[in-house]
């Protein structure tokens, strides 16, 4: 349900703008209350001054009145307040930013990563390669605002959060949103909620369902706190926290599988250290909500609460949050020999990044040998050149690419060829001539990876789905990938696989999760059928022992 322009207010009579087929498709999911589609766009209703969310319970306004926008700066722009009824930034992000891969999806990424908060407008348009005023002008067509009224609605969203789920005092909340002044965000959130922040707090107190939980300050290395952030369903998340805790480093990361005994039920969750704009941080992500109102619980250690916007914004791209679930489970299973793997796995996820470039190094250490063997060179490399810390109960950040450039070689084992590249990758992030951010274009960041040398189409095609969160990678090159469509009945032949992809379009990186997944089931098979072949020794029985002693 995405639509280039900004806005769907067509001009004329009721009829006229039901005639317009994305108004229309968005006007009968408001009508229906539709809670699959909040976050994916906003509905201002100018006879009231108010926008919402698509599944406000408020009366359904006449289409005369009506104009949907995709974002709320949009709506702020056009003179509307927030709903104080339904809470519309209460509620996932949109998909479109990873759907898209446009200027102004670029754009959003990077203004959620706070980019304009630490860089400003002229930096944000530097990073995109574009001057501040054509920066402006494309995304005030897109979107509806320009790119300070996008960064001042974020901020408000963030303030909003932390009104409701902590008890951070109004100043503190004021700077970790990262508003200049206390001045500054008491007008902002007066114009876009028209009521004060303690009020807002108040009312989330009165909403148990929408606060994101308690906060907790005086931690050791800075404020410590839990946010409840709301995933779209269905969210299979504990396939992605399984992703995750697999592959973690020792030292940096850990992982609790999760497991039953007559005592207790432990919940699964994966923890790391990670590096931010302004220090480091810790994290601790656990599932939370129910089947119809799936959330992440996030217990986060920050060194400065300056960076709890960009802290959000990276796990909401680590665990695939803001996905629309539903649309790709329809399509994949609209293929008869994938839909038996979608049903039993649905609202799969695309596991994001936190670091970009430890992504690119976690591909070329990791391609060419067993995830345990990736985890044990990792390991060894964080141990050796990574920065110590002391939060958390971790001791390392993953190494940085100046490090991995000047001393790499005398950690790294393996063929020389595999660590001339991944020197050769560490000197040129190192040294600026290659950049790994959200803000890249698949396009152009996949060009940039295959020319350096020894980086092929896997590893970029793998930085592009785990970085940029792009939906349509399919990794045909991957030997378990393809392991996995076999066993499916699917064809196991890169090009033959590329070709019937095709079907599976532009959803093809959710697909690959599931031929990954239908390997693993394969390599778990295989391992309980040669536990159960192996023969039983008998007992062997200490002199003098009774038998059931």
């Amino acid at each position: 349900m995405s639509s280039t322009p900004s806005t769907n207010g067509v001009r004329g009579s009721a009829a006229d703008r039901l005639a317009d087929p994305v108004f229309a498709q968005r006007y009968r999911a408001m009508s229906a209350r539709d809670a699959r589609f909040d976050g994916q766009f906003i509905t201002g209703v100018h006879s009231t001054g108010i926008y919402c969310r698509p599944s406000c319970p408020a009366v359904t306004p006449k289409a005369d009145n009506v104009t949907f926008y995709l974002t709320a700066a949009a709506a702020h722009e056009a003179g509307l307040r927030a709903c104080k009824r339904c809470l519309p930034d209460a509620v996932p992000g949109s998909p479109e930013w990873n759907v898209r891969d446009d200027l102004a999806a670029r754009a959003m990424r990077l203004i959620a990563d706070g980019t304009v908060e630490r860089e400003g407008v002229p930096g944000l348009a530097h990073r995109l390669g574009y001057t501040p005023r054509h920066l402006g002008r494309v995304l005030t067509a897109e979107l509806g605002a320009g790119p300070l009224a996008l960064a001042r609605a974020h901020r408000a969203q963030t303030a909003r959060l932390l009104l409701a789920g902590t008890d951070m005092p109004v100043t503190d909340v004021a700077f970790a949103a990262g508003f200049s002044s206390v001045r500054q965000f008491n007008e902002t959130m007066a114009e876009i909620y028209h009521v004060t922040p303690g009020a807002i707090r108040g009312s989330a107190r009165r909403r148990p369902g929408i606060a994101h939980g308690p906060m907790v300050v005086g931690a050791a290395a800075g404020a410590s706190l839990t946010l409840r952030l709301p995933a779209r369903a269905p969210f299979d998340g504990g396939r992605v926290l399984a992703f995750l805790g697999a592959r973690a480093i020792e030292g940096m990361e850990a992982a609790v599988t999760g497991a039953a005994d007559s005592a207790a039920a432990i919940a699964p969750s994966y923890s790391r250290a990670l590096r931010l704009p302004h220090g480091p941080a810790t994290i601790r992500l656990t599932l939370a909500g129910d089947a119809d109102a799936p959330a992440v619980e996030c217990e986060a250690t920050l060194a400065d609460m300056a960076d709890l916007a960009p802290l959000v914004a990276r796990v909401r791209r680590l665990l695939d949050l803001d996905a629309d679930a539903e649309a790709i489970d329809a399509a994949l299973a609209a293929d008869p020999v994938l839909a038996p793997a979608v049903a039993a796995a649905p609202g799969i996820r695309v596991p994001g990044a936190v670091d970009p470039e430890e992504i690119l190094f976690r591909a070329l250490i990791g391609q060419q040998v067993s995830v345990p063997a990736a985890r044990t060179a990792l390991a060894r490399l964080t141990a050796a050149l990574g920065e110590p810390v002391a939060i958390g109960g971790f001791t390392r950040l993953f190494p940085t690419a100046a490090a991995i450039a000047e001393r790499g070689r005398e950690v790294l084992r393996g063929p020389g060829k595999r660590i001339d590249a991944i020197v050769g990758a560490a000197a040129a992030l190192a040294d600026g001539s290659l950049a790994i951010d959200v803000g890249e274009s698949r396009a152009e960041l996949e060009a940039r990876l295959v020319a350096l040398p020894g980086i092929g189409p896997w590893t970029a095609g793998y930085v592009a789905l785990r970085v940029l969160g792009s939906p349509d990678v399919l990794l045909t090159g991957d030997l378990a990938l393809r392991q996995g469509a076999a066993r499916l009945g699917l064809p196991a032949e890169p090009r033959e696989l590329a070709a019937r992809g095709a079907l599976w379009a532009p959803w093809r990186s959710y697909a690959g999760m599931h031929l990954w997944e239908s390997a693993h089931e394969a390599q778990r098979e295989a391992r309980e059928q040669k536990d159960a072949q192996r023969p039983t020794r008998p007992t062997r029985r200490s002199p003098g022992s009774a038998r059931g002693a």
